[in-house]
């Protein structure tokens, strides 16, 4: 089979290459990939590490079964988890050292993978493999920063930074919820492709640089119920001002950086609950493809030009999701 792996350079990141095809074992069932969606996450992946295959994130069809599976069978549309180790229930290092695609995980950026029987959700009839490829990482990151411990509740507010992957998917979901949406870019244009989706309030961060002032004025001086930070250092103390009393923040992103000044008072104070979020469990996955959502694809690239699709990911001009067709 084919399938490529990183080589440690930044041009190029990837070296196309042969791999060998191994039966599934006890357990476990093989999946010839149709599609792989790329994350920030990817870029420093790309950054860190050489000899793996990369990408967390693919859909394809089950090509064969292994011993004392039940429920699948040859020809299932399906997805796969981000960490196939982790079903359900708290995370663990362990099951945090399944995540494909990283150190210790090779990824989905090959024609077939072999994964745990129980990693993987039916998807259907009406997604297609690009779509479902977008769930894993990025679509999961979103439903777990709107419900998981404090479910966002009808008629709360959430603010969003960006359009990238993490908040379209938070923006969607949030609307499915009953929420009101106030998100930020630095585009205009894709402000209204926001606000075609739903979204209440729109504000570019590069004309409005204090908008963490234009969110209380359009929350009545209150400010957001939830927050769904995913830049980082860089921003969070921004988030707090703008999250209400009582409020919450879900912090996922790394965009700025892991370093940087945080304003612990206004958490103090303001009594503001923050949660790490890091993706979530297969369940998860699976609670997130029965909302229905239709994943915005933004981009398309043959498996020949998965280089040309990590360079549009580094130039972050995409609203939505970047995917590679493999098959």
């Amino acid at each position: 089979m084919q399938r490529y792996i990183l080589t440690g350079n930044e041009n190029p990141r990837l070296k196309l290459t042969q791999g060998d095809v191994r039966p599934p074992e006890k357990g476990e069932v093989a999946v010839d990939l149709r599609a792989a969606s790329l994350n920030y996450r990817d870029l420093v992946i790309a950054r860190n590490f050489k000899d793996v295959v990369p990408l967390s994130d693919g859909a394809g069809i089950v090509s064969a079964v292994g011993e004392g599976v039940d429920g699948w069978k040859v020809g299932d549309r399906v997805v796969i988890g981000f960490m196939p180790g982790w079903v359900e229930g708290p995370i663990t290092p362990a099951k945090k050292a399944t995540s494909l695609g990283g150190q210790t995980m090779d990824g989905v950026l090959t024609e077939r993978i072999v994964v745990p029987s129980n990693s993987i959700v039916r998807i259907p009839d009406t997604m297609t493999f690009e779509e479902a490829a977008t769930l894993p990482c990025a679509g999961v990151t979103a439903f777990s920063a709107l419900f998981e411990r404090r479910p966002l509740q009808p008629g709360e507010t959430v603010l969003l930074l960006g359009t990238g992957g993490v908040s379209i998917f938070a923006l969607q979901l949030a609307k499915l919820a009953g929420a009101r949406v106030i998100i930020t870019s630095s585009s205009d244009e894709k402000l209204e492709r926001a606000r075609a989706l739903g979204a209440d309030g729109m504000i570019n961060y590069r004309h409005t640089p204090a908008w963490e002032d234009e969110v209380l004025r359009l929350t009545d001086g209150v400010g957001a119920d939830l927050a769904v930070d995913v830049a980082g250092p860089a921003t969070l103390s921004q988030t707090l001002k703008a999250t209400r009393f009582d409020g919450r923040i879900s912090l996922m992103g790394v965009l700025t950086g892991f370093d940087g000044h945080i304003d612990t008072g206004a958490i103090l104070e303001k009594r503001i609950t923050l949660q790490g979020i890091y993706v979530g469990p297969v369940a998860t996955l699976a609670a997130l493809v029965r909302t229905g959502i239709k994943p915005q694809v933004d981009q398309v690239f043959p498996f020949a030009e998965a280089e040309a699709a990590y360079n549009a990911l580094r130039d972050a001009g995409h609203f939505g999701k970047l995917v590679v067709n493999i098959g």
